[in-house]
């Protein structure tokens, strides 16, 4: 059986089953590329609720896992080498997973590096502009006198949806034919943009045709269903 006791995060969060990865996340558009992921793989996992509300992620045990603070995390028992591995990152944790699987990542040398490039180009932009559009327009920047941040995060989140538009001209999926880790780390972010941050009018999403169809598609899929929700919410 796996020893994590030298793992601080699992003294906080203990391991009912420590043989499986250990998942530290909560349901936001970052916390569910990972629970997707492992939905979709089917790698066995145990789920802990990380309690962002709380500032759950800022405990000392978290921050042993993660420096940053943030959600999603993991703890592999069974990491390279057969050593158990800790890591944190939505983005480096999607590709760890799809190497480890050998899923949802193409093996030819130029379509991997081109996926990779899509999981780049979401958490470098995608993601940091919608979370700052949904700050400024639901949560406490609505309030703000002053609108031109709100105005700023709105046309630049336009201009980045229209490249998902783009790019999906003609496509099943970001890569093609495939769905992939790309695919999985938008997801939930363009959901989170007309769904939950009711941002969509901001965009012009009605105007858009390619992805609407594509994410009906994703949403369609069991295991995202089932990871949009995992951990739940407390």
């Amino acid at each position: 059986m796996p020893d994590l006791s030298s793992f601080p995060i699992a003294a906080r969060w203990p391991a009912q089953h420590p043989d499986k990865l250990q998942l530290y996340s909560f349901p936001t558009p970052n916390g569910v590329k990972v629970s997707i992921m492992l939905e979709e793989t089917g790698l066995p996992y145990e789920a802990h609720s990380i309690n962002i509300g709380a500032n759950e992620s800022w405990t000392p045990e978290f921050l042993s896992l993660n420096p940053n603070g943030k959600i999603p995390a993991i703890l592999d028992p069974d990491g390279p080498g057969g050593k158990p591995i800790g890591l944190f990152e939505s983005g480096a944790i999607l590709i760890y997973l799809a190497e480890k699987t050998g899923k949802f990542l193409p093996q030819d040398p130029a379509a991997r590096y081109q996926t990779i490039e899509w999981v780049m180009w979401q958490m470098a932009g995608l993601g940091p502009m919608f979370g700052q559009l949904g700050f400024f327009h639901k949560f406490a920047g609505a309030a703000y006198e002053d609108k031109r941040p709100r105005e700023r995060y709105a046309t630049e989140s336009a201009r980045l949806i229209r490249v998902l538009e783009d790019r999906l001209a003609g496509r099943e999926w970001i890569m093609g034919a495939d769905y992939t880790i790309a695919d999985i780390a938008c997801l939930g972010w363009v959901r989170n943009l007309v769904g939950f941050y009711g941002a969509g009018e901001l965009v012009a999403y009605d105007e858009l045709k390619n992805v609407p169809a594509w994410l009906e598609r994703g949403l369609a899929r069991p295991a995202v269903e089932r990871g949009l929700n995992i951990p739940p919410r407390p």
